[in-house]
């Protein structure tokens, strides 16, 4: 394990950082890292949405 990896804490359970799974240090705060963003617990911040916006969004995905 590199100097760096241990300076570093997990972002999920602030254990060490392994080289393997960086930055995290297991497959398993990897994996609950990945199901945060599939589950929508983060989000990038930005304003909503509108309506309009969402509706051209949808029939620029439809024409292509």
């Amino acid at each position: 394990m590199t100097p760096s990896a241990k300076a570093k804490p997990c972002p999920i359970c602030k254990k060490p950082g392994s080289e393997d799974h960086s930055p995290f240090c297991s497959a398993r705060c990897r994996d609950r890292d990945l199901a945060r963003w599939f589950g929508n617990g983060y989000a990038v911040p930005g304003r909503p949405a509108t309506p309009d916006e969402i509706a051209g969004e949808n029939m620029q995905q439809d024409l292509d």
